[in-house]
């Protein structure tokens, strides 16, 4: 998907405050207790997600999470398509207190092609 240049630009300005994951720290991260969060939209999470993530797009993270997730030092690893809304979502988070929010780099993609478990909802 071609980005515009001033979306990058947001999202590589969060990521200058946002940690970022990958999938070989994901089991470690996991083994921890971090919850998996996917930010899509509804029509991606109904085409096929990770095994284990709750979903909170991005139109409802920030007015969902604090009702769903009132623990600010939870670790929170969120993903999207590609790494670029979870790294906003994940700084918005931060803005709202969360002190332990990961971004997924490569998302959705990278999950896929690393042959990791997906489901579909029922």
């Amino acid at each position: 998907m071609h980005h515009s240049d001033e979306f990058v630009a947001l999202v590589n300005d969060a990521k200058s405050r946002v940690r970022e994951t990958n999938l070989e720290q994901w089991p470690t991260l996991a083994a921890g207790g971090a919850l998996l969060v996917d930010v899509r939209e509804d029509r991606e999470w109904n085409a096929g997600h990770a095994v284990g993530a709750q979903q909170f797009g991005r139109g409802v993270l920030e007015r969902d999470i604090v009702q769903a997730v009132p623990d600010k030092d939870q670790a929170l690893v969120l993903y999207c398509g590609g790494g670029f809304r979870s790294a906003l979502a994940a700084d918005n988070l931060q803005k709202m207190g969360y002190r332990n929010v990961y971004s997924l780099a490569g998302g959705w993609k990278a999950w896929l092609a690393a042959g990791l478990p997906t489901q579909v909802p029922e």
